[in-house]
């Protein structure tokens, strides 16, 4: 019997944090320009220096990305966060196994969010002369 209740306990910390390990904390957030060769700066402190990239980055982030590129109109893009669908059946999946700190954990990392818009594709408009 308490076998079986060591491992009971042992299963319920497994499978609480059911989003955190399939989906992990961070998210790839991609950019795409037309033309390519922009550079990306966000407020949270990431950047590429050139069009197409994919920024690693938390799930949970709220920022504001300048695209920019020499010749073309500077473009800011407001990112932020929401449920997605997988992230939001691993918190139900959490909820009706019973696991609160599985609930908490992933609530927490963010690992049930996903960034918007994702990706990013943006027409670069030349400047008038």
């Amino acid at each position: 019997m308490k076998m079986l209740t060591v491992a009971a306990v042992a299963a319920s910390f497994v499978l609480a944090g059911c989003g955190t390990i399939t989906r992990g904390s961070n998210d790839t957030w991609v950019v795409e320009t037309d033309p390519p060769g922009a550079s990306v700066t966000t407020s949270n402190g990431f950047q590429c220096a050139s069009t197409p990239c994919a920024l690693k980055m938390p799930r949970r982030s709220e920022f504001v990305a300048t695209i920019e590129r020499a010749g073309y109109e500077t473009v800011t893009v407001n990112v932020t966060h929401q449920v997605s669908s997988a992230g939001g059946a691993s918190m139900a999946g959490n909820v009706l196994v019973g696991g609160l700190i599985g609930a908490a954990v992933d609530a927490g990392t963010g690992s049930m969010n996903d960034l918007v818009p994702n990706p990013v594709h943006i027409n670069l408009v030349p400047l008038s002369d």
